[in-house]
């Protein structure tokens, strides 16, 4: 994108335009003593300038971003190739590529059974903090610190179930994923 610096329009070089035609006279458009024209008119004057200074700089965009069009559409210009290939060439690949994945297949699914037995050791010992919290008698709270620590208790218990649907949700997604191979 190239900067430049702002035209000056033909309007703004030319001669002070001619005196007022309007009947009160010309001290009523006057703001400043030495010019002899509406501000209006100046103002208008210098919003047109302001809008050809900015179609100027779109059109200098847009041509800055088409100039190079008959390349890029040359460029661009493509053309459909078949090539036949024997049944033999293609096993023959498809061999290859297969002697070529396949041990990195069979690392990634020991990897997965490996994260699978993690998540269902993580499950049940989840599992045993929740009954254990459940088997616990419940006693009337004693006045103070107890009551608390039995809120504590109660939130740490509902963590600790959506953290066990969580990770039996997670660990039947991977089932079926394994399933699927």
């Amino acid at each position: 994108m190239s900067y430049y610096a702002p035209r000056q329009s033909r309007l703004s070089v030319r001669p002070r335009p001619r005196e007022s035609i309007f009947p009160s006279g010309a001290e009523w458009h006057r703001t400043d003593p030495q010019s002899s024209f509406s501000p209006d008119l100046l103002e208008s004057v210098q919003a047109m300038e302001d809008c050809c200074e900015e179609a100027y700089e779109a059109q200098q965009i847009l041509r800055d971003g088409t100039f190079d069009l008959p390349r890029i559409s040359r460029v661009l210009d493509n053309q459909r190739v078949f090539l036949l290939v024997d049944e033999g060439t293609v096993e023959r690949y498809k061999a290859d590529l297969t002697d070529e994945i396949e041990p990195q297949i069979t690392e990634l699914i020991s990897r997965a059974e490996k994260g699978m037995k993690s998540l269902q050791k993580k499950r049940l010992a989840l599992q045993t903090k929740v009954e254990t919290a459940h088997s616990k008698p419940r006693s009337r709270p004693a006045p103070g610190g107890a009551n608390r620590r039995l809120q504590m208790l109660v939130k740490q218990r509902e963590r600790l179930e959506v953290q066990l649907q969580e990770l039996e949700s997670e660990m039947l997604t991977r089932e079926a994923a394994q399933k699927r191979r």
